[in-house]
This record gives C-alpha cells, structure tokens and sequence, in this order.
C-alpha cells in the first residue's frame, strides 16, 4: 500500500500567511461582478436563485400536508411563517448582513473560514471544524437538490391533462433520465449554456408571478398572510405540530446560501438587485397564489402548484418547470466542484484531477471524481425515496446545518474583523442563531423520514477531511523530524563538494527550510549536484486569489541554490510552468524544457495503533493512494520530471 504526500510535491497543506498586494478583486468566472449591471443581474437569477426558485413547487404543499386539511389559520399560518423566512434568514441574513463579509469578493462556508482565521490571528481548531462541517453539508445538499428538484418537476405529468395517469410509472425513470444526461454533459462544458440560465430562469420566475396573480383572486383575504401574528400565532397553537412544521417551511429558502457563495461570480449589487427587484417579489406572489388557491379550494392542498397550472398552458410551463430544476441542479453541481478546488487547495481533501473546460472563464471547471460521485449518490436517493415528498423528508437538514455554520462563523468576523464588542457580537448573531437552531431542530425531526441520509453523507464527508489533514500533518511532522536542514546540507556540501552536472534541477518541497527527500536522494544514489538548483515550494493562501506581481518569491541561499515560492489563492488552480515565466522578470531565467522537476515521492504504510485508529490509517493510505498525480496537478511538463521515493509510516 503506497501513496504521495501532498507536502512532497511542494504543495503547502494548509493556508499560509498572505503576501502583500495580493489581488482585492475577484476574477473568477465569466461575471465577477464586472460587466453592465443588467446583464450580471440576469446572470445571477440564473445561476445564484434557481434553487430558491423550485421551491414553490413543493414547500407550500409540504408545509400544509402535516395540518389537517387546509385551514384557514393553518394556511394563513403557513403562508406568513414562508414569508417571514424569505425576509429574515434571506433577505437580512444574507443579502444584507453576510454578504458584507467577503473574502477579497468571495462567499461561501470555506472562503468564510478563512477570513474568520485571518481575522483572529491565527489557526484555531474551532473555526476549523465548522469549515470542515460546512463544506461536507454543501456536498450533502448537493446530492440532494437534483434529486428533489427535478423530481419534483417531473412529477408534474402524473397531472398531466388526459394521460397523466397514463404517465406516472414513467416519472421515476424520466428524471432518473434527465440526472444522468446532466451529469455525463459536464465533461465536456457549460459555457455556452450558461448563457441561457438567466433568461430561462427569469421567464420561470415571471410564470411564477403570473400564476400567483392569477390565483391571488381566488380569495382576497390571503394577503393578510403577510402578517407575522399569523405565524407566531400558528406555531402557538399548534405547539409541537407547528415545530415540525417549521421543517417543512425551510423548504421555500433552501438555496439562500447561494446568495453569499456565488458572490465572487457576479458581484454583490447585481445579486441584492435581483433578489429584492425581481425574485422575491416573484416568488411572494406564486405562494399568495397558492395560499389563495388553498383557501378557495381546500382539496387542492394535494398538488398545490401543479393545480395552479391552466390546462392550455400545462405542458409549456411543465417543459419551463422542467427547465428551471436541470439550471438549479446544474448551479449546485458547478458548485461542488468549485468548492473541491478550494478544499483541495486548503488541503482538505487529497489532490484531484480538476479540468478546465474554458479558455477563458476561470470558473469553468470539471472534477470527474466528484462528478461520478455525485450521480451515483443522486441515483442512489432516487431508489431510496422515489416521490418529492418522501424527498422533501430528507431535504433541509444538510441546508439548516450549514446556515448555523455560516452564522457561528460570521461570530467572529464580527468579533475580530470588524473590531466589534463582545456583547455587540453576541447581540448581533443572537437573533440569527435563533433562527437557524429552530430550523435545524424541526429538521433533525425528520430523521426517521430521511433527513438521516444528508447527514450520513455529511458525516462520511467529515471523516474524509478529517482524515486527510490529521494524516498530512502527523506526516509532515515526522517528516521534518527525520529531514536534514538546508542550512546544515549547504555547510556539508561545502566540505565535500559533490560531483557537478550542468543544468537546472527544480525540487518540490513543502517545507523549504529542510532538504527535499529528492535532493538528498539525487546525492546518495547519484552522487551529483546540479549547476543551478531551486528549492521549489507552492502555497495556498487564505484569500481567493493572489495577483500576478505577488505570485513569485525568490531567495537567494547561496550560489548553489535558491528557494522559490509560488502563491496562489484557494480559487485558483496551480500551474507551475506559467508561473516560472514570470521569473524572468526577477532575473530567474531557463528553459523549461531542458530543465528537471525532481519529485520525492512517499510510500506509506499504516501503523497501527502509533498516531491514529488503524481504520483511519488504512483510509489515509487509500486516500493518498489514489490523490491525483502531481505532475498532472502542477501542468509540469511529464517528460522533465524526476521521482524517488522512501517509505514511512503513519
């Protein structure tokens, strides 16, 4: 059993200290909030809200089917517990509040930790552990939200004018369908789709306004649902019942978080446009529409977006339904891929083959390993729980999980970064740790239901982490603990010259103050020194992105050597033959391709009972085993690259 340290190939494991001058902008993806207003806006409805936008497919039906009937207070109830949701943990929470909490323009769980590490000063195990948390119920949410969303679009043809229960047996194997061709088209790209997520996303979120206004006439009194009392009084008199409720009514903001993890795509302004001007008045009007439908026809409560629909109108807005869950899914999966890359830069995860899929958005990329993964855990669900509903059991928890996350971790942004009190830091996240513990609690009580399925894989995803980065760091520490410093190499060097041979030699290492594994084996077994040797280490900082002019950092050591490090962000994908070009402008000059990367190469075997459990050393080596070639994950040129290996033991 043999695999390759990260470390070995010159990768630092984890964030380092950022150098000054590093880029304040994001560049990542086609938008970065650069662009005319409108266009970026349209772009982020696309991307950014089409999961909150599925949900009025299912949330207000999930809500009323636990009441009895549909009630007038109980859909009143429902209706302002949706409303107030949308208002407090998207609009306040998000769009208002985290947003201001951006890493150089980034969003998301990971980007969040590393501020939240930057602001306090240091590494801390807690902040951590809720970024670990984080990212693994990302993953768990995105399994799950192609799944539910496209199912229950699919669902649709069971009411089907005519033939829908011609149709039912085949909703099952139509979305299964559909998943797999979404996820076999990822390989080859959706730069050129993407372009028609935000006019696609947009005409569904009008459909959406315009069947809330139809409806809204059915019974006139549902806008008086937008009062609060109607829902604090729901959840007073239905005690327990309303808690659980509570569950079913984080339906309608599943996919809030991607307001803030999407941030760095298109820019803050074009995200609090679209939402506030265009999607929630939408999405307000199409659940008015459905409350109203529910008051004047309670037996609708069954199907209530489906019952919405007009006859002469069905299958255009079932092919637009259709439509707008593939765009959601497809955000959610872009998604785990971009945060894979981040995690495999903070050393999270082992090394993966990523993919570029554009010449010129920097954002498109393709994790085949994730990719393959995530289908197969779609595939799974589906087997598992072959309606929406029983979906709808298992949805939310994962989403609720990492909502508390993010709010833990704005505590100290607020606490450290922005310089505020104690109190005032308590103060201000009290209200929205409130919200998240109520919701995640109604959510955990759907275990039995199926919520045990996100936070399996949520678990699973923990373990993994956990794992990768406790091993790399009881590797690295034994590592440096059996390596010779450079300091001490160069004083033996200059009492016993070695042989010289002419050209450059370039050793990886993620450690520059000890000799690299390769060096000192290019001396004991070949007795030779290269004329020009550079001790080469690359590292992942704890902000997005690092601007050309900061990428490179040369050292003199002395005439035999130089210590080289090259930054980059958590966003962006190492290329180290780019990168060296830019050594010319430092007065670093050879050609690569009659230059040699020497890289050492580890061969691990488990010992029991040494650091870790012996099941979480056997993992470790699988993992590392199968992390992705280090030559392919730096672009270094296959035929230039040297490797020796050594063995040790974890």
């Amino acid at each position: 059993m043999a695999g390759t340290v990260p470390g070995d190939a010159g990768a630092s494991p984890a964030a380092s200290p950022t150098p000054d001058g590093a880029s304040e902008h994001s560049t990542h993806g086609s938008g970065h909030g650069r662009g005319p207003m409108l266009a970026l806006t349209v772009g982020a409805i696309g991307v950014v809200f089409g999961d909150i936008g599925t949900s009025p497919l299912y949330a207000m039906r999930e809500s009323l089917a636990r009441t009895s009937g549909a009630p007038e207070m109980a859909v009143l109830g429902v209706l302002s517990l949706i409303f107030w949701a949308l208002i407090l943990v998207v609009t306040v929470k998000y769009v208002i509040f985290l947003m201001r909490a951006d890493n150089k323009g980034e969003g998301g769980t990971l980007s969040l930790m590393s501020l939240a590490q930057r602001a306090l000063g240091r590494r801390s195990t807690l902040i951590f552990f809720l970024g670990l948390c984080g990212a693994a119920l990302f993953y768990a949410d995105g399994v799950l939200t192609p799944a539910v969303s496209v199912l229950s679009a699919v669902e649709g043809l069971r009411e089907a004018p005519g033939v829908g229960r011609l149709l039912t047996p085949f909703v099952l194997p139509i979305t299964a369908g559909i998943l797999i061709a979404l996820f076999m088209v990822q390989s080859r790209g959706t730069a050129g789709l993407a372009k028609a997520f935000g006019p696609i996303t947009a005409v569904w979120f009008l459909i959406l306004a315009g069947l809330g206004i139809m409806h809204i006439f059915d019974d006139v009194s549902i806008l008086r649902g937008i009062s609060p009392h109607y829902g604090i009084l729901f959840l007073i008199d239905n005690g327990f019942l309303g808690f659980i409720i509570l569950g079913s009514v984080f339906l309608a903001v599943t996919g809030a978080e991607a307001l803030y993890t999407d941030m760095g795509h298109f820019g803050k302004a074009p995200i609090r446009a679209g939402w506030l001007v265009f999607v929630l008045p939408c999405l307000m009007l199409n659940y008015l529409g459905q409350g109203a439908l529910a008051l004047s026809q309670p037996a609708a409560v069954e199907n209530l977006f489906w019952m919405m629909v007009p006859q002469a109108a069905y299958w255009p807005i079932l092919i637009m339904a259709t439509l707008a869950t593939i765009i959601a899914s497809q955000a959610v999966i872009t998604g785990a891929f971009s945060i894979t890359q981040q995690a495999v830069q903070l050393g999270l995860l082992p090394r993966m083959n990523i993919r570029r899929t554009s010449e010129t958005q920097a954002g498109q990329i393709f994790v085949p390993s994730v990719n393959m993964m995530m289908l197969a855990g779609v595939l799974l669900l589906l087997a598992m729980f072959p309606t929406s509903s029983q979906l709808a059991g298992a949805y939310g928890v994962a989403v609720t999980g990492a909502m508390f996350v993010d709010s833990l971790l704005a505590f100290f942004i607020v606490r450290y970064m922005w310089k505020r009190s104690l109190l005032v830091s308590i103060l201000a996240l009290t209200p929205f740790l409130i919200i998240d513990i109520a919701f995640f609690g109604s959510n955990l009580l759907k275990i039995p239901d199926g919520a045990w399925a996100p936070l399996a894989i949520g678990g699973a995803i923990v373990v993994v982490m956990w794992t990768w980065t406790r091993g790399t760091r009881l590797l690295t520490d034994k590592a440096r603990k059996d390596s010779l410093p450079m300091a001490d190499l160069i004083e033996m060097l200059g009492a016993r010259p070695p042989h010289r041979t002419p050209g450059t030699a370039i050793f990886l290492t993620s450690d520059p103050d000890v000799a690299p594994v390769a060096l000192m084996h290019n001396l004991k077994h070949n007795k030779v020194l290269h004329e020009k040797n550079i001790i080469l280490t690359v590292r992942t900082q704890d902000r997005p992105r690092v601007s050309k002019d900061k990428r490179i950092e040369i050292e003199l050591i002395n005439d035999d050597f130089k210590r080289l490090t090259i930054h980059y962000g958590f966003m962006e994908s190492p290329n180290v033959p780019k990168a060296l070009g830019l050594c010319r402008k430092q007065g670093l000059k050879f050609d690569i391709m009659s230059t040699s990367f020497f890289l050492g190469r580890r061969s691990v075997a488990p010992a029991p009972g040494k650091n870790m459990p012996h099941w979480q050393d056997k993992l470790y080596v699988f993992l590392m085993r199968n992390a992705a070639n280090p030559t392919d994950f730096f672009h270094i040129p296959a035929g230039r690259v040297v490797e020796m290996g050594t063995q040790v033991t974890v």
